[in-house]
């Protein structure tokens, strides 16, 4: 074993120490570009409770002057449903149609004013000819029982209903209601009818065969909403102005 180290090892040894050193003196310096490292949180010391700035409605956390950005996101707006030509937007009938959607998203009202029309023609013409199926199907209970007894009494008297249809000029929706998953949707309608009644004898006892009479009639269909059955059904009926 060598009692001194040759001088090669020697150069090598010093050549360390001053890379050491050059790299101690480069790294312990600043220059103000650097960024903070992150530190481990100091549990022993604790940054200040949230303070409101004078002027500011804005609670300021810890902290917050160097949060790199601003991450706070607008909440979302509240679709806007398109009622034009149904409704009003904020009028009484615009939120009773907004019940019924939060209920059932699918509920259309151009497409429930269009089968409001559909059936009001069915039913008028049912009613007519005397069509007690048809009425059935398309009347609450309460409805069809009226509509048959003026049916019963007409046919006692041997009277025959004549009715043509030559326009249905109008059909708005003029009140909806929802109470109890019910809902109730009031229509005024304005038709253009011929309609006589003739007796036994086939004379005209009331209306006339040939005169076209304006007719305003307001009727509230009903349905029970999220249940399978699409059908609405009438549930009253009056004259309209």
């Amino acid at each position: 074993m060598q009692d001194s180290f040759d001088v090669t090892t020697l150069i090598f040894l010093a050549l360390a120490v001053f890379v050491i050193w050059r790299l101690r003196s480069v790294l312990g310096q600043k220059t103000g570009a650097e960024r903070s490292p992150f530190k481990p949180v100091d549990r022993s010391r604790t940054e200040p409770p949230a303070t409101r700035t004078e002027g500011d409605n804005v609670v300021r956390l810890p902290g917050a002057d160097r949060a790199p950005a601003d991450r706070t996101q607008a909440a979302p707006k509240a679709e806007v449903r398109d009622w034009r030509g149904i409704a009003e937007p904020g009028s009484a009938i615009a939120n009773g149609l907004e019940a019924v959607v939060q209920v059932e998203p699918g509920f259309d009202p151009r497409g429930f004013v269009e089968g409001a029309k559909s059936a009001y023609e069915a039913i008028v013409i049912a009613f007519a000819k005397g069509d007690r199926k048809t009425l059935r199907s398309l009347l609450s209970r309460e409805v069809c029982e009226g509509f048959e007894r003026e049916i019963d009494a007409r046919e006692g008297r041997k009277e025959v209903v004549e009715t043509t249809f030559v326009s249905l000029d109008k059909a708005e929706i003029v009140a909806v209601d929802v109470k109890n998953r019910v809902a109730q949707v009031t229509v005024h309608f304005l038709s253009h009818l011929i309609t006589a009644t003739r007796n036994a004898q086939g004379q005209v006892i009331d209306g006339s065969a040939e005169t076209v009479v304006e007719v305003p009639d307001v009727w509230t269909f009903a349905r029970t909403l999220g249940t399978r059955d699409p059908n609405w059904q009438l549930v009253a009926t009056e004259a309209g102005a």
